[in-house]
């Protein structure tokens, strides 16, 4: 899988486990930690993620979702706390957020703002940068939130819903205007597309997800319920949600789960997550494999789609969702799926 991460283009992963006390002492039956456990020890030096181009580039936006995981797992805590020291470091933020200055990318500033919150810090200054003044000067007339890069605009839909989201736990809120330009991207059937202006809207699961997490946030309660519908007309008969080909994947499930708890559909969150649990590497896995979440089933691919996967899925797994993210509770370790011993 390609994806853009901050105006990079990422492919293959670099893993390196810590092979520390914390990463190997503790067992768990819960899926969620084990989901979070087995991605922690699959970071570089316990911090942070790479990708491998025949050179070494970190991947923040992998290792900011990775913190996401284990916060809304309540485990892996001294992963997030030195994934989020390294994050601060001023190379690794300029090179996902942008400069602020001739380079600042709309998804990566609100994505970031908003994991800083849920850790409990300021977003106002993380690592010496305002990351809500950075935001909110990305705002359009419209009410679009747009990059500001000399090679193009890359926002859409996901980046509206995490500036929603994290512009939310401000004192001063999110703007009402950027709410109202992304409803009215919304597609004929409720859901939302993957980019904006298609010449035909064709809807997709997971910035749906992301955007009905968004409005029921900001109180859009009857325009969330509009997409939520659409969710959970999506919906598979055994709990899973697909991609355009159909195909039922980890990463729609998961964030489907969160929309659908979020907006008190509890059936239905619970449904996807028994899907999760049954895409999970399990006891009968390879002990490296145990805790993972493949995105298709069989395919299990560690260097790449299983790791952003595994970060994704956990959040559903763990029945919590992107507004009520916190870190009360967490724990340090990064634990192993509990499986009987072989007699």
């Amino acid at each position: 899988m390609i994806t853009l991460l901050g105006g990079v283009v990422v492919t293959a992963v670099i893993v390196s486990g810590a092979a520390t006390a914390e990463a190997t002492s503790l067992s768990t039956r819960d899926r969620a930690d084990a989901a979070a456990g087995w991605l922690a020890r699959q970071m570089t030096a316990g911090e942070r993620f790479e990708n491998n181009f025949g050179f070494i580039l970190p991947n923040q936006d992998l290792t900011v979702h990775a913190v996401f995981a284990f916060t809304a797992a309540r485990t892996a805590d001294a992963y997030s706390r030195r994934a989020m020291a390294w994050l601060a470091r001023p190379d690794i933020l300029t090179g996902y957020t942008g400069d602020g200055a001739f380079t600042s990318f709309a998804t990566t500033n609100a994505k970031l703002a908003l994991l800083v919150q849920v850790r409990g810090g300021d977003p106002t200054s993380f690592g010496g940068v305002d990351l809500i003044s950075r935001l909110r000067d990305l705002q359009q007339p419209s009410g679009r939130f747009s990059d500001r890069t000399g090679f193009g605009d890359f926002s859409g839909p996901n980046t509206q819903s995490f500036a929603l989201l994290a512009l939310d736990r401000t004192a001063e809120g999110a703007p009402a205007a950027a709410a109202d330009f992304l409803i009215a991207a919304r597609c004929a059937d409720g859901g939302y597309p993957l980019v904006f202006g298609q010449p035909t809207c064709t809807s997709a699961v997971e910035p749906t997800a992301l955007a009905t997490q968004a409005l029921i946030a900001v109180g859009r309660h009857a325009d969330a319920a509009v997409s939520l519908q659409y969710l959970l007309s999506a919906q598979h008969a055994d709990g899973a949600f697909g991609d355009f080909s159909g195909v039922p994947n980890a990463t729609g499930t998961a964030e489907a789960a969160q929309a659908l708890r979020a907006a008190g559909r509890f059936v239905a969150a619970s449904k996807a997550q028994s899907f999760l649990a049954g895409l999970q590497e399990g006891c009968s896995s390879d002990p490296a494999r145990r805790g993972a979440v493949p995105n298709t089933a069989g395919f299990y691919d560690p260097t790449a789609t299983t790791l952003r996967s595994t970060a994704i899925a956990t959040l559903g797994l763990s029945g919590s969702h992107y507004s009520h993210l916190t870190t009360r509770g967490s724990t340090s370790g990064a634990p192993t799926l509990k499986c009987p011993k072989k007699k």
